[in-house]
């Protein structure tokens, strides 16, 4: 029996409608395929997030352990084998095999029990992130990718109304978002990102000391990745912040334009905040924006 978190279905529920009920449904049967099909045997229980279940194998011919991962294949997860192979190793799992009908992947095994998250000393964690951010971003987009081209321009559009069902401080802070990212919108990079690098997603392994899991892989500017980081774990001491920034956008390069997009991302999740039907823009997040706003440059 393959065991299907109630949280999972929960989730898929709420954010896929009908494609998510209809997924965690046909998990069972889509495990028992790719089980069979790839030679593996389940050795643990069921591993899960918002988006995905995720079983520790081994391969029966020779032991190798590994994890079967399934997830709704949509807009975001159809990039994740495609960004794997172009990374190959290089500071991210290592995937093993992949069925593009499903999007299910066998994946390198990483030590799911020591997240980066467990790491006490919250500035070693986010020194270690930006090695890997530096290792990640530096590999150029395959073809075929999102575009943060795209996904700027579609933001853009939405400010006006979503500007609009804001009070008068977080519509502004949006605004001001919108504004920096029209000065960038022209060049909006050609790098692989991650897009989700935050300390949950990054596991101790065996071949390296850490190594990046569940990507979200767009084409675009390296600097549409810090945010996450400069999140998690956070701390809106303006010094506090300010280390974070520097420490991701050295690693960037372009100072400018790593405040220009991380106020992007800021703007792209009031966004979903907005169409989610939230009141206000998350308070880390408008704190992070003004510090970056009154610093720029």
């Amino acid at each position: 029996m393959i065991h299907v978190p109630e949280e999972l279905a929960r989730s898929q529920a709420k954010y896929n409608g009908e494609a998510g009920r209809a997924f965690v449904a046909g998990l069972p049967r889509t495990a028992a395929e790719f089980l069979d099909r790839w030679g593996l045997r389940v050795t643990g229980p069921s591993m899960y997030g918002v988006a995905s279940l995720v079983l520790p194998v081994e391969r029966r011919a020779d032991g190798t352990p590994a994890a079967l991962k399934m997830q709704l294949l949509d807009e975001e997860s159809e990039g994740e084998p495609v960004g794997l192979r172009a990374w190959y190793g290089a500071g991210a799992v290592r995937l093993l095999d992949h069925d593009p009908a499903t999007g299910t992947m066998l994946l390198e095994r990483l030590d799911e029990a020591r997240p980066l998250s467990s790491l006490a000393d919250t500035r070693e964690a986010l020194r270690i992130v930006a090695g890997l951010l530096a290792r990640l971003t530096a590999v150029p987009a395959p073809p075929g990718l999102r575009t943060l081209g795209d996904i700027a321009a579609g933001m853009l559009a939405e400010v006006p109304g979503a500007a609009a069902r804001l009070g008068p401080e977080d519509a502004a802070v949006l605004r001001d978002c919108a504004a920096a990212v029209r000065e960038v919108a022209g060049e909006p990079g050609d790098r692989l990102l991650h897009w989700d690098l935050h300390l949950g997603n990054v596991l101790a392994a065996g071949r390296e000391p850490w190594l990046s899991i569940d990507p979200k892989p767009l084409a675009g500017d390296p600097g549409f990745d810090l945010l996450p980081a400069l999140v998690d774990r956070f701390d809106p001491d303006p010094d506090e912040v300010l280390w974070r920034f520097d420490l991701l956008a050295e690693v960037v390069g372009d100072r400018r334009r790593a405040v220009a997009w991380t106020l992007g991302r800021v703007l792209q999740n009031g966004l979903w905040d907005v169409e989610d039907g939230e009141p206000s823009l998350d308070a880390g997040q408008v704190v992070v924006a003004r510090i970056l706003r009154e610093r720029r440059g």
